[in-house]
């Protein structure tokens, strides 16, 4: 074990992917002996040459569309997007290309190897260019795989599970976090499952499901809601797209309530699906309305920062009208 705040979980995922395969190549922009923006690819150049991390052209599509080719040929590209405000030029390249490259040749072909990176999320006063949660464009895309981790441990392990996955993954990375979040991450090489949530802490009277910088908030709620005797269980979704409905399904059936808060806007969020479906399939258990707790249905603001994002508070707020329906 090692003390590593989320960056380092990131950098060490990395060299140790392509440490055990030369096939696995990281590029994107500055990501070379600048090591990113963020320098999650810090040192990787050094290590393994400029043939396997690289500096890209400033052109997102064009990012993509060289990581879906590299890919089909058999290399397993990790591309990172600079911002995930950004990756929004590249999305004909993801949803169209990325994402039906194995249906449509009747998987004759595939980019199964590609994972793009981005960092995601507020709480760095970066304004409404560099502050989105664009998860829920990509859960509605069949064919990727959708990830966003909570803390260092886990950036490590479904990085590296991400990588070796089958399928293309868009992972995003919870910048507020990225020097915010220490914590004890093994050295070795490890893989967490994608597709399953985590049951973060046991409770009876209400489920909170939420993923990456999210979960941090809802713990601080909680706190707040457990002096007043409400028991609270708190799930990590860990993967957005396939989303593990059976663990989120049987906790609300043992609670009887659900609260899902998010950092996107409320319109179209994830959390609407989450809603939808757990409405279906736990309708006659269900004790209150389930709760959303969001962003605003605004562009993300740079003054009003801390009146947009969705915090302990909120939260805190949301759990006291569920439980006291």
């Amino acid at each position: 074990m090692a003390r590593m705040n989320m960056l380092q979980a990131i950098n060490h995922a990395l060299d140790t992917a392509m440490a055990a395969d030369e096939r696995v190549l990281c590029f994107g922009e500055d990501v070379g002996v600048f090591g990113g923006v963020f320098r999650a690819t810090s040192n990787l150049q050094q290590k393994y040459g400029k043939a396997r991390c690289f500096n890209t052209p400033l052109v997102e599509q064009g990012i993509i569309g060289f990581a879906n080719g590299l890919a089909a040929q058999g290399s397993i590209p990790v591309a990172e997007i600079q911002f995930a405000d950004y990756i929004f030029p590249a999305f004909d390249q993801i949803v169209n290309e990325s994402a039906k490259y194995r249906y449509r040749s009747g998987n004759l072909f595939n980019v199964g190897g590609l994972t793009i990176r981005a960092p995601y999320g507020g709480g760095i006063a970066g304004g409404h260019y560099h502050s989105q949660s664009p998860e829920a464009y990509f859960a509605h895309t069949p064919g990727l795989k959708v990830v966003v981790p909570r803390n260092a441990h886990q950036a490590k392990g479904l990085l590296l599970g991400a990588i070796r996955d089958d399928n293309p993954v868009v992972f995003f990375e919870p910048k507020r976090l990225y020097r915010a979040s220490v914590g004890d991450v093994p050295e070795s090489d490890y893989q967490l499952p994608l597709g399953e949530a985590e049951v973060v802490k046991e409770g009876s009277d209400i489920t909170l499901v939420a993923w990456g910088a999210q979960i941090e908030v809802v713990e601080q709620a909680v706190e707040m809601a457990e002096k007043e005797r409400v028991s609270c269980e708190v799930i990590d979704l860990r993967t957005i797209l396939p989303w593990d409905v059976e663990t989120v399904a049987n906790s609300v059936l043992k609670t009887g309530r659900l609260l899902v808060s998010h950092e996107a806007p409320l319109t179209g969020g994830f959390g609407a699906e989450v809603a939808a479906t757990i409405q279906a399939r736990c309708f006659l258990y269900l004790e209150s309305p389930i709760a959303r707790v969001t962003g605003l249905d605004t562009p993300f603001p740079l003054a009003l920062e801390k009146e947009y994002m969705p915090d302990h508070l909120k939260v805190y707020e949301a759990i006291k009208a569920s439980v006291e329906f």
